[in-house]
C-alpha cells in the first residue's frame, strides 16, 4: 500500500477530529470527547503548541468510500522523567480500520519514536485499553512493556470537580 507520513499543519485539524471520533467510538468513549476541530486548531498550532501530530495519507485513488485521503494520525508531546531525562508521549495512534495491517500504524509509531530520538528522548510512554488485544499484541511486538505488570506503575487521572477542589490553596 502507498501512504506517506508527514507532520500535521493546521488544515488537519478537520481529519484529526473525525478520526479522533471514530477511535473513541472503537473505544466506546465517544460521549467523552470534548476537543473539536477549533480546539485541535488553537492547542496544536499556537505558539505554544500543546501536541504535535503526524499524519498517514494516502494517494487520491486509494482514498477512503467517502473520500478521505488522510488514513491515519499520530499525537504527541514531549515529557520529562526525574529518573531518565527527557521522555515522549504518545496520546493517540489511529489507523482508520480498512486500512490496518498494512504497516501504516508502524511507520506512524516509529515516525514518533524518530522525533522523540532525534530530540534526546530516551522513552516513549503511551497507554493502552487492557481489553485492546490487537493492538497490545502490535505494541509488545515492537518491543513495548506494560510498566502496570513490570513496574507496578499505574496511570492515575483528575479532572472535573476533584481538579478544581485539588486546585484550591
Amino acid at each position: 500500500m502507498d501512504f506517506s507520513i508527514r507532520a500535521a499543519n493546521v488544515e488537519d485539524c478537520k481529519d484529526i477530529a473525525r478520526m479522533i471520533m471514530e477511535l473513541a467510538e472503537y473505544e466506546k468513549v465517544a460521549d467523552q470527547v470534548k476537543v473539536t476541530q477549533r480546539v485541535l486548531e488553537q492547542d496544536g498550532f499556537s505558539k505554544n503548541p500543546f501536541f504535535h501530530g503526524i499524519i498517514a495519507e494516502v494517494p487520491e485513488q486509494h482514498k477512503t468510500k467517502d473520500g478521505h485521503t488522510k488514513i491515519g494520525y499520530a499525537l504527541y508531546f514531549y515529557s520529562y522523567s526525574s529518573w531518565s531525562g527527557k521522555a515522549i508521549y504518545m496520546e493517540d495512534l489511529y489507523v482508520m480500520p480498512d486500512f490496518r495491517g498494512k504497516g501504516i500504524g508502524k511507520a506512524l509509531m516509529s515516525k514518533v519514536a524518530q522525533l522523540g530520538l532525534a530530540a534526546g528522548c530516551t522513552q516513549l510512554n503511551f497507554t493502552v485499553l487492557d481489553w485492546n488485544k490487537s493492538s497490545l499484541d502490535f505494541y509488545h511486538s515492537q518491543g513495548c512493556f506494560n510498566i502496570t505488570t513490570k513496574m507496578g506503575y499505574h496511570c492515575m487521572r483528575c479532572e472535573g470537580e476533584a481538579l478544581e477542589h485539588l486546585a484550591q490553596p
